[in-house]
């Protein structure tokens, strides 16, 4: 039998959802245009008016937000609350262009806080387990979502933030934590860390965890949950949004349920911005029905993804996104091939690679060049270059049928590779394509 954090919510019939998110819509664009300078203008522009808006059947003559528009309007040209309401900030992590700055109100972290309940709780979470929240703290998401989630539920909340792995370990032991949440990468991280200490995964009490802020793989999960012995569960968030909690995976993990009482979803053709029907591929649009201090109608996310709401055996109603397929602004175009990162780690770990790796594009003499860095696991590894040089030209066929294009594999000694406590850094483009 399935647990829920607000079973009113996460299990209401469709006619009921759409009653509750026709009434918040229309009562956020109202305010936005009354209140958002920004939003107002693009909506004049595109010749709209709040009382246009009568119902999510209204959602598509609104004009979409873009990240540009968010650094554009850097810091507080979106801001949809007085200032003196707010009472924290959270930023993107981004490195390029002027970085996104999101603002919460105190019932903005209410709302976040229980959106991250749900989660903890379709993983199995109640009063009586112990979570560790190993994602970073600070001005990313990860942390302070899954740490308010987490009380709201009433587990014993262990703030550990990222790094520092041997003491995260220690604690598990002593306190006996149930519940790991952290980033995919610093997940397997652990479970590495947890085989060199001379531990087995029986030997501490974890039974799920929770994971998010980057792309993982199916084989990254059962990597993960052999190495910790627990149940992964995947969350999906934005900055921008709220954080982690927009969508969480329940046990059938088939897809993220989205909380659509506060996140309305669309599915759009990228190129037109056409929106598409239930079950149509395409980009991931979001507009936050009650966000306060930072409000977003129609937030182009630039993921890749699939809605359904096809019957769950959870009994939630919410309706389901597919685990991201890539996105449309970090697809790497390589020699005329369309490149994912998510396909080099499903190689790697098919393979029987770990998943720490480093993808390098360059363009010499007019050519793209793919390098590829694999760091071996300590028994794999070997002195002899004649062997190396064997396992990479079979793993570099390997990814050239995956991928299309050939790349260059260097397999490199373990701890190579720096490790990433927060999201991990996939790739490097030397290419300079964009300004």
């Amino acid at each position: 039998m399935a647990n829920y954090f607000q079973p009113e919510i996460e299990c209401a019939s469709l006619d009921e959802m759409r009653a509750i998110q026709n009434e918040k819509l229309v009562k956020q664009v109202k305010h936005v245009y009354e209140n958002v300078e920004y939003y107002r203008n693009l909506m004049d522009e595109k010749g709209v008016k709040p009382e246009d808006i009568q119902s999510i059947d209204d959602l598509h003559k609104l004009p979409f937000l873009t990240k540009a528009d968010l650094r554009d309007a850097y810091p507080y040209g979106l801001l949809g609350a007085d200032l003196k309401d707010c009472v924290r900030i959270h930023s993107t992590s981004g490195t390029t262009g002027r970085r996104v700055v999101a603002f919460y109100t105190q019932n903005d972290i209410d709302m976040w806080d229980d959106c991250c309940a749900r989660a903890i709780t379709a993983a199995g979470g109640t009063n009586g387990d112990v979570c560790q929240v190993a994602y970073g703290y600070g001005l990313f998401t990860g942390g302070f979502g899954l740490n308010g989630g987490s009380q709201k539920v009433g587990c014993l909340t262990l703030p550990m933030s990222s790094g520092n792995t041997e003491r995260q370990i220690q604690f598990m032991q002593d306190l006996h934590s149930t519940i790991i949440c952290c980033t995919p990468s610093y997940a397997a991280y652990i479970g590495e860390t947890v085989k060199e200490m001379g531990l087995k995964p029986e030997d501490l009490d974890l039974k799920a965890g929770i994971f998010g802020a980057e792309p993982w793989t199916e084989e990254m999960r059962r990597d993960i949950e052999k190495s910790l012995g627990i149940k992964a569960y995947d969350i999906y968030g934005l900055t921008e949004s709220t954080g982690p909690g927009v969508a969480f995976e329940c046990e059938e993990q088939t897809g993220m349920h989205i909380n659509e009482d506060h996140f309305l979803a669309e599915i759009i053709d990228p190129e037109t911005g056409e929106v598409l029907p239930e079950g149509s591929k395409g980009e991931l649009v979001f507009t936050n029905l009650d966000k306060e201090g930072f409000p977003l109608l129609r937030y182009r996310t630039r993921d890749i993804c699939i809605l359904s709401r096809k019957k769950c055996s959870c009994g939630r109603t919410l309706i389901k996104m597919a685990k991201p397929m890539g996105r449309s602004d970090d697809m790497m175009i390589i020699r005329g091939v369309n490149v994912f990162p998510s396909q080099i780690e499903t190689v790697l770990l098919k393979e029987g690679y770990t998943s720490n790796y480093l993808i390098e594009v360059d363009r010499v003499n007019n050519t793209d060049t793919l390098d590829v860095s694999v760091e071996l696991a300590p028994d794999q590894f070997t002195d002899t270059m004649k062997d190396l040089a064997a396992k990479e030209k079979s793993l570099a066929n390997a990814m050239k049928i995956m991928l299309g294009v050939n790349p260059k594999v260097h397999l490199v000694a373990p701890k190579t590779i720096t490790r990433s406590e927060g999201k991990a850094v996939r790739v490097i483009d030397r290419r300079k394509l964009h300004d």
